[in-house]
């Protein structure tokens, strides 16, 4: 055993005649000061006192050390910041950086910490069905948690807009255990939940948690009632347009858009009719591209309906492509007329810009950790989901509200977090201010003042 090797300093190569010794001797430090942006961004949006006041709080009040309001806080700005798992907090409850970001340095008890560990975070989570438990005495209203992504959207906005577009996507959320609902999904090939998600822009309006054996669309009439809804409240006179691949263009679904003034651009799976009907348009540009080596694309207008499932007939914009592969026929169906949208236009422009929904999914899903759905009941998970969409909804307003003149302001969650949020810093505490003493070398100064002073004057 080295004869140096002692508790509080550690020793390594010396570099330029320098000795090299480490020691865990520095102080109250944080690896996370960048999180006072994320913490001026929910003071700008109110989204954790929204939040928290979604929950029913069964505990006596002369006992609770830990509000809900905590307890929330703690797990969302935990998730933005990169810790997953509820283990984590045993560590962070004692970052003092998190007490600041939550108003709470100190303990009310004396045998108590200022902050939840991960046995209390999970009485939080894993909430019974059936009302209140000896051990769970707090229970979500999930009515009131979906109703939040809408007013944090619709607030984001000074006067009601005349267009919007909401997205619409199914995905997968991967099962590894014996969750309750999990079913196999062949096109997935494996075990998992099937969620949807609803977004406006990069704007997240719904996460819905759904077992893995429906169909794509299920619920969505359900979600876009509520949602819509609750849009047209304050947005009387706003355009409504949803676009969705071709799993959601279904009869019901668009049978209930055309009821409602709400329009619709879908994907349409191809059958050997509609291939029939562009065959010209297909032949010539299979021609062109024998000729070019290039790909070629043609579109046409069609009127179509199905012999059975449809109602009526409606307007399909095909894309007669071929490209050296071969063919590559698309088809997408619209309540939009001609007069909206150019059949070429419609599709380049309106339909494939649907697939930035897919980049914000993913970032839910693999940045902030919403398929990390590990919990045995279904409902927890669903909590679970919810948590991990509303850090994604705190990091998206931080990038909208006060990025948007930095190198940051298309930049992901994760890129976000590892170059802006991660800072370490000296937290240095007195009877009159907490000062935070951030590395004097982070390279994203400059980056972090803008976003700093964004929040500052839109606070004012």
């Amino acid at each position: 055993m080295p004869t140096q090797c002692i508790a509080e300093q550690y020793e390594f190569s010396c570099i330029e005649r320098r000795q090299v010794v480490a020691g865990f001797d520095g102080g109250r430090m944080t690896s996370d000061a960048g999180a006072l942006l994320l913490k001026r961004t929910d003071d700008a949006i109110g989204l954790i006192d929204r939040l928290s006041g979604c929950f029913i709080d069964g505990r006596r009040p002369e006992l609770i050390e830990h509000s809900v309001r905590t307890l929330v806080g703690q797990r969302l700005f935990a998730l933005a910041l990169g810790y997953e798992d509820l283990n984590d907090h045993d560590e962070l409850r004692k970052d003092p950086l998190f007490g600041v970001l939550l108003g709470k340095l100190e303990a009310r008890r004396k045998d108590c910490e200022a902050l939840a560990g991960k046995s209390t975070l999970n009485r939080l989570e894993r909430y019974p069905q059936a009302g209140f438990s000896p051990y769970h005495k707090i229970l979500p209203d999930s009515a009131a948690i979906e109703r939040v992504f809408v007013e944090l959207f619709l607030d984001a906005y000074a006067q009601a807009t005349d267009e919007i577009v909401l997205d619409l996507d199914a995905t997968d959320a991967p099962l590894h255990g014996e969750q309750e609902d999990r079913f196999f999904h062949g096109y997935y090939d494996h075990y998992c939940y099937l969620p949807l998600y609803i977004f406006c822009g990069k704007q997240l309006l719904c996460a819905k948690l759904r077992p893995a054996n429906i169909d794509g669309s299920a619920g969505a009439i359900e979600e876009l009632e509520r949602i819509i809804g609750q849009i047209r409240q304050r947005w009387a006179r706003t355009r409504i347009i949803l676009r969705a691949d071709s799993g959601f263009a279904c009869e019901a679904l668009m049978s209930w858009c055309e009821a409602r003034a709400v329009h619709y651009v879908f994907g349409l799976a191809r059958n050997a009719r509609l291939q029939r009907a562009i065959g010209a348009e297909l032949h010539e540009a299979m021609q062109r591209c024998a000729a070019s080596g290039q790909s070629e694309r043609r579109f046409k207008e069609l009127t179509y309906r199905t012999h059975k499932s449809w109602s009526r007939e409606r307007r399909v914009v095909a894309k007669a492509e071929a490209t050296p592969k071969g063919e590559n026929p698309r088809f997408i169906v619209t309540s939009l007329s001609i007069d909206d949208y150019a059949r070429r236009e419609l599709y380049e422009q309106f339909y494939c810009a649907r697939g930035e929904a897919e980049n914000r999914i993913k970032e839910c899903q693999l940045d902030l950790f919403a398929d990390r759905l590990s919990s045995e009941f279904f409902a927890a998970n669903q909590l679970r989901l919810w948590f991990a969409s509303f850090a994604y909804v705190l990091i998206e307003s931080l990038r909208r509200r006060a990025l948007s003149a930095t190198r940051f302001a298309q930049a992901s969650a994760a890129t976000i977090r590892l170059k802006l949020l991660k800072i370490g810093a000296l937290v240095n505490l007195s009877v009159r201010r907490v000062k935070i003493a951030m590395n004097s070398a982070h390279p994203y100064q400059t980056e972090f003042a803008t976003a700093w002073y964004a929040l500052h004057v839109a606070a004012r």
